[in-house]
């Protein structure tokens, strides 16, 4: 009788969570180079043990069958260029690299040097984000490279530097422990950051810290207020002008802080003063003695924290919604002790790294600037690069204008999905369609985005590479590679460092690892209000987490900044900024008389790409649902649980209508989550502007301006073709409206003239059937959701009318 094999060691890794910006410890099993489970880390001081829906799953992110695994490369056409009719071939890294390096260098020779960009994530490790940042920036000559971070919290980061001199929260989590009020501003936080949530819970039992919501629809945080303002989408700056108001008629400012710490506090009390309760109660929609309340319970509290996310942020006001919360700190003395001060919930896990190393158009490495010569020239003689440029780079939303227009020929994306996530979408579609290169770096293949690539790189992911993430409140966490990356995958850090060697720049490229990269970025940060001289690897390794500034090895990091009331200022003051109330870019009309605002999900991430992947995450998830108040749905003529659709200046939107009384009247609310590939019907993106806050650049994703009513049947004589999983996503397509469908086996060929759609699963019979079709994997798709109970299928087509 054989002997079954001895089963394979098995092992627990600590490493951190890579989903939004709390930095949850994360502790990882793994099992013959699988990971098999994670667990909530006990001893990690963010999360003491706790996971959300998302973190607890994190396993089934590691192996799904859409894995891109090698570098794949469009075949060229007979003018040398790429051609897009056809699919990709499969490359070695050499090839890959030098070609895409040789073709970088011959569009900056030909239309200069800001003809290339990189559009990188907050995905991306901080050791990824700073080998990117000092290649383009350093030795490509162009400050062409922003992140997906634009879209959410670059009006943070652009507002904390205007009021107090430098990036980033001045408080932490533990101020939660000691407030005694909190407000959260345009944040879902029961939902989209709960451990912090779960903290704010737990302390407010024991100090009965009175909780304000202002948020327009009655969500799960706002059910938790002691008083919840449903203001007008928009209309945050008017509320927040009248509660300063308040606080100056009624003696609740801290006037000796004021005198001693800050500047400029004439001209926030002269915006205040335009700002009675009874003019920002019109403005708002709310009570003025709601308004009345709120701002005595932020004044007279022993201590007040504010936190906020993408409602503040998202906005073509946000700089000024942000700058006029931190007034009303500064005004009342709310900042820099426990429990006290402005805090912005940070979207995605690295977001803030990327902030340090300078990751975005318009920063440079280290909280420099770009603007200051004495910063480039460090800078430079630092990386033995040529000179920086002085100008700014093209931010994310510039960067499909200077597509579409031709400053930009070649785009390298690396771990995002801008096709899904940009505003006005199929601009988007249109901006890389335009493009010479198109260049993705990724760990999945479909998605969106990469549709659209000449080359594809495999990209490591979660558990198999090792580097360093920042959280929202500076606390820098180790992420550690615990499995081998499949395939041909490499670290995000190593490919970039790979093409500065294919462009000839391999002397300042030759790390040996990611600590070797963290090193020389911490460097860079000595001396700086980012300092994190003091930390490494294998400190975080023995030691855990460290939040910065930590400016040596003895430094046990630094909890909260100027607590001294010394600020980074160059006076030391911190600066109070006129807050005029600007409304949104996209008013109501008769034509479009609803206000859509969007929202995430307790269970999905972002455009899908990972948690669609995990089907515990699907079932939980609603899919397509517009939360509409009653009164408008009846007006509308649509009913409860029908598919609706919504129409923008842009494009439309369909899903089910949720009637509920959660919403105010003249508001609707549908999460962002469901991109083109997963049901291109339900792309919310498709109707969104793509107008920018003019000081962050930020895109305002909150408001959009439509109308509603009963969807027209966009999907009628469906061709389906599959193999086992055609029948689920028949069902899906059934339910999302479908009049009439076909199913058809792997052996037959994609129709033309009519519309048909394909369940790609990674399987043998997807793949050979894909490479028989003399095309690649089309580009407009309109799934209707993941193709239910199968990881990894969903469904691509042509032809199809949306």
């Amino acid at each position: 009788m054989a002997l079954s094999p001895p089963p394979s060691p098995q092992s627990e890794v600590r490493t951190v969570c890579p989903y939004c910006g709390v930095g949850c410890g994360v502790l990882a099993t793994t099992r013959g180079g699988m990971v098999t489970s994670v667990r909530g880390d006990p001893d990690h001081p963010t999360n003491r043990g706790g996971l959300c829906s998302k973190g607890q799953r994190l396993a089934g992110t590691v192996r799904p069958g859409d894995r891109l695994l090698h570098p794949l490369r469009r075949p060229l056409d007979a003018a040398g260029g790429f051609d897009r009719g056809r699919t990709w071939e499969r490359v070695g890294w050499d090839d890959a690299l030098g070609d895409c390096a040789r073709r970088l260098t011959a569009i900056q020779a030909e239309h200069g040097r800001d003809s290339v960009a990189f559009y990188l994530s907050g995905q991306l490790l901080t050791e990824d984000y700073y080998v990117a940042n000092k290649l383009v920036k350093g030795f490509l000559g162009t400050n062409n490279v922003d992140t997906n971070s634009r879209l959410c919290m670059a009006s943070a980061a652009a507002a904390y530097k205007l009021a107090f001199g430098s990036d980033a929260p001045p408080g932490c989590y533990e101020d939660g422990e000691h407030a005694t009020c909190v407000i959260f501003l345009g944040s879902n936080a029961a939902e989209t950051h709960p451990i912090v949530f779960g903290r704010l819970l737990d302390a407010r039992r024991r100090t009965g810290a009175r909780w304000i919501v202002v948020d327009p629809r009655r969500t799960p945080t706002a059910a938790a207020a002691d008083l919840h303002l449903p203001i007008t989408p928009g209309s945050d700056v008017a509320l927040l002008l009248g509660m300063l108001n308040v606080c100056l008629a009624e003696g609740l400012t801290d006037t000796a802080f004021v005198r001693r710490h800050t500047d400029d506090f004439a001209e926030a009390e002269a915006v205040a003063a335009e700002w009675p309760v009874e003019r920002a109660a019109a403005e708002c929609g709310v009570g003025g003695d709601a308004i009345r309340e709120a701002a005595r319970l932020f004044g007279s509290s022993a201590a007040t924290m504010s936190l906020w996310c993408q409602g503040l942020n998202q906005s073509i006001a946000a700089v000024s919604k942000n700058l006029a919360l931190i007034n009303l700190h500064l005004a009342t003395g709310q900042i820099g002790r426990p429990g006290t001060g402005p805090f912005s919930l940070t979207g995605q896990a690295n977001a803030m790294g990327g902030r340090e190393v300078g990751g975005m158009a318009t920063e440079l490495a280290a909280h420099r600037k770009l603007a200051d010569p004495r910063d480039r020239a460090e800078v430079s003689e630092f990386w033995g690069s040529g000179p920086i440029a002085p100008e700014r780079g093209l931010s994310a939303m510039e960067l499909i204008d200077g597509l579409l227009d031709g400053r930009v020929r070649a785009l390298w994306i690396a771990g995002t999905n801008p096709i899904a996530s940009m505003p006005d979408g199929t601009r988007a579609e249109a901006a890389l369609r335009r493009a010479e290169l198109v260049v993705v770096q990724e760990l999945f293949h479909p998605t969106d985005t990469s549709l659209f690539a000449d080359v594809l790189l495999p990209a490591a992911g979660w558990a198999e590479k090792t580097g360093t993430a920042t959280s929202s409140e500076r606390r820098v966490t180790l992420a550690q590679a615990m499995v081998p990356p499949p395939g041909e995958a490499r670290a995000d850090w190593r490919i970039f460092a790979d093409l500065g060697r294919h462009l000839g720049h391999g002397a300042h490229f030759s790390y040996e690892d990611a600590a070797d990269v963290f090193d020389e970025h911490a460097a860079l940060t000595r001396g700086r209000t980012c300092d994190m001289s003091g930390i490494s690897h294998e400190r975080l390794r023995r030691e855990g987490s460290l939040q910065w500034p930590c400016p040596d090895r003895d430094s046990p990091g630094t909890a909260r900044r100027y607590t001294d009331g010394v600020f980074a200022t160059s006076g030391g003051r911190a600066r109070f900024n006129a807050t005029p109330h600007v409304p949104p870019a996209e008013p109501p009309t008769d034509e479009y008389p609803l206000r859509l605002t969007t929202a995430r999900t307790a269970h999905s991430w972002h455009t899908l790409t990972k948690t669609g992947k995990v089907a515990e995450l699907r079932r939980l998830d609603p899919g397509p649902i517009l939360e509409v108040h009653p009164l408008d749905a009846a007006t509308a003529g649509v009913a409860d649980g029908e598919v609706v659709e919504l129409t923008s200046r842009r494009g439309s939107w369909r899903g089910r209508a949720l009637c509920t009384e959660d919403v105010p009247r003249g508001t609707v609310s549908a999460s962002f989550h469901n991109s083109p590939l997963w049901d291109r019907g339900a792309w919310i993106n498709r109707l969104t502007p793509a107008a920018l806050d003019p000081r962050s650049l930020q895109p305002e994703l909150k408001h959009v301006a439509v109308r509603l009513g009963p969807a027209r049947s966009a999907l009628d004589g469906l061709l389906v073709i599959g193999g086992r999983a055609a029948a689920p996503l028949a069902g899906a397509l059934v339910g999302a409206g479908v009049l009439r469908l076909e199913a058809a086996g792997w052996d037959t060929p994609a129709p033309a003239g009519r519309p048909w759609c394909a369940v790609l699963d990674g399987g043998s019979d997807c793949r050979e059937w894909l490479s028989t079709q003399g095309h690649s994997p089309p580009r407009d798709a309109d799934a209707s959701g993941r193709v239910a109970g199968r990881d990894g299928a969903y469904a691509a087509g042509d032809g199809v009318v949306t």
